[in-house]
This record gives structure tokens, sequence and C-alpha cells, in this order.
């Protein structure tokens, strides 16, 4: 997904000038913004800060049953790959 600094800080409902902020070092993202990040873009916070090469898929709310079938088919893409 390709973002600019203003259709990122919209998606995030900041500013730009947090983002411009973040990317030039002035500052860093509080960690309830890295939560929101993490879960906007479906991957670990540990994954945003470089400690974790893991992306998650969200089975919330699934039935066990249902969480297992997409376990299956992950299965199946990674031996296909």
């Amino acid at each position: 997904m390709n973002l600019n600094q203003v259709e990122f800080a919209k998606m995030l409902d900041i500013t730009k000038q947090s983002v411009s902020n973040w990317e030039n070092g002035n500052i860093q993202p509080s960690i309830d913004m890295l939560t929101k990040i993490a879960k906007k873009f479906n991957v670990s916070s540990d994954y945003l800060l470089g400690l974790d090469g893991l992306k998650t898929v969200d089975i919330t709310g699934l039935t066990e049953i249902q969480a297992a079938h997409i376990r299956a088919i992950i299965d199946d893409i990674r031996i296909k790959i």
C-alpha cells in the first residue's frame, strides 16, 4: 500500500505534521499509536518496531472450527510455495 503523509494521517485520524515528525525522527509515535497502526495494517507491534518478521491474521470472532479452516488454508499455501 502506497500512502503519502496526508493519506496516512487521515487513516489514523492525526495530523500530517505528526507523521512528518515521525519520519524525520523528531518524535516517536506513542504506544497507543503503534497499536493503532499495527491493527490498521494487520501486523504486530513487534513487526513495526523491526523486532519480529511475523505477520498476523486476525481471527477474532471466529469459531474454533473456522479458525482451524484458516490455519489449514495457510498451511496448504505454504506447502505449495
